[in-house]
């Protein structure tokens, strides 16, 4: 074989494993970007090192291991990603202020497609939807860098203590124990719970289509009635965050009725059901990108709306259209024919 057939090989042998390596990496870090760059930097070094890979290990076990060192050099800066909600409590509408926090204090939403392999079980399915959600990853990021790494290997993709011991260059006693005390942390704050939304219901369907008429329709007592009591509103890279229907219907009625005239294209990400929010143009002409709402669905009501405000970084990264063209006026109804 020749050296230019046998570099192809390899790449198409590396590039199998991109997709859950980027999972696992987003998990890590909180970051889509981070977790893309962690991946690219994973599989130079895995290219540059090949031949000091003597197959005692599988090449996947091999590649997670590269990967767990590169994201533990990234996390020992010290920085940790959040959700507005874990860095403060709610505010009421009526004291609401956009203070903006640098993007690196932000957790980011992941498409689906970047970090989802395609798992026949649908059992291992749930899992990984599961743990990509916002909540569950900004739990995640409430570990220290090695015990995150430990429950991810362990939890999330069902290692063997000793596989993950070898892969830290550790004991299996050292792992149990960072289980363990990771398991001890999570419970003491566990992440929000959301219905699994994959595929949607029946009754998960009706309730975003009534969720996009009231929004579209700016309805505001219709919007009420699909939030819960509870419901979350919070605006990434602002800090605020928003708590209650009342409160979120005062906001959209308030500062928010910039919203007004809106239009709402379904999306995914993070395992759940997500909205590109497009606000309309200036010029009258049609509707430019305003965020990417990420939804939380549970008992049948909405339960959290994140928005994520920087779209000149997330609509590329979700292949959202940077534009939408005017809606087409509606033609009047023909007479009957006698």
């Amino acid at each position: 074989m020749s050296d230019l057939a046998a570099q192809q090989d390899l790449d198409t042998e590396l590039e199998k494993y991109r997709r859950e390596l980027t999972g696992y990496c987003y998990r890590m870090l909180g970051s889509s970007f981070e977790a893309e760059d962690a991946v690219q930097d994973t599989m130079v070094r895995a290219w540059r090192n090949i031949e000091k890979f003597e197959g005692r290990s599988s090449l996947r076990s091999w590649l997670y291991r590269i990967a767990t060192n590169v994201c533990l050099d990234m996390l020992n800066a010290g920085n940790r990603r959040a959700r507005p909600m874990d860095l403060s409590g709610p505010t009421p509408v009526a004291q609401a202020q956009l203070n903006a926090r640098p993007e690196a204090t932000w957790l980011e939403p992941v498409p689906d497609g970047r970090v989802l392999p395609a798992v026949a079980d649908p059992a291992e399915r749930a899992v990984e939807r599961e743990t990509i959600r916002l909540a569950f990853v900004a739990a995640l990021q409430h570990l220290p860098p090695k015990q995150r790494a430990v429950l991810i290997l362990r939890e999330v993709l069902a290692w063997k203590a000793a596989e993950v011991a070898e892969l830290l260059d550790t004991s299996v006693a050292s792992v149990n124990s960072a289980l363990q005390r990771a398991r001890a942390t999570l419970a003491e704050s566990p992440p929000t719970a959301s219905d699994p939304a994959n595929p949607l219901d029946e009754e998960q369907r009706e309730l975003l289509e009534r969720y996009v008429a009231a929004f579209e329709g700016y309805d505001m007592e219709a919007l009420k009635k699909v939030l819960h009591d509870d419901a979350t509103l919070s605006m990434p890279p602002f800090d605020l965050w928003l708590q209650g229907h009342e409160n979120i219907v005062g906001w959209m009625l308030g500062v928010g009725a910039v919203c007004r005239g809106s239009r709402l294209i379904p999306t995914v990400a993070n395992g759940m059901p997500a909205f590109a929010h497009y606000h309309a143009a200036e010029d009258g002409r049609g509707h430019t990108p305003w965020a990417l709402m990420v939804m939380d669905i549970r008992d049948g009501k909405i339960a959290g709306i994140n928005s994520f405000l920087d779209t000149k970084r997330w609509f590329p990264l979700f292949d959202l259209p940077a534009w939408l063209e005017p809606l087409a006026p509606m033609e009047p109804a023909r007479p009957a024919e006698s």
